[in-house]
């Protein structure tokens, strides 16, 4: 496997995974609300999510 091959292995891993801040927002949502529907839900606002937890409830 070349240098090349590995950089685009490497991208196509990362850019397919979660995100940190969808995560994040998971968590926090699962661990507030305990239900999985919020959670799935609040992971795809994201970064949104989080902000607005940290403003609200902080």
């Amino acid at each position: 496997m070349t240098r090349r091959d590995k950089e685009k292995t490497t991208r196509s891993i990362a850019s397919s995974g979660i995100t940190f801040g969808c995560a994040l927002a998971i968590v926090i949502s699962y661990v507030k609300w305990h239900s999985i529907a919020w959670a799935c839900i609040h992971g795809l606002f994201s970064w949104a999510y989080v902000i607005y937890f940290i403003i609200k409830d902080y």
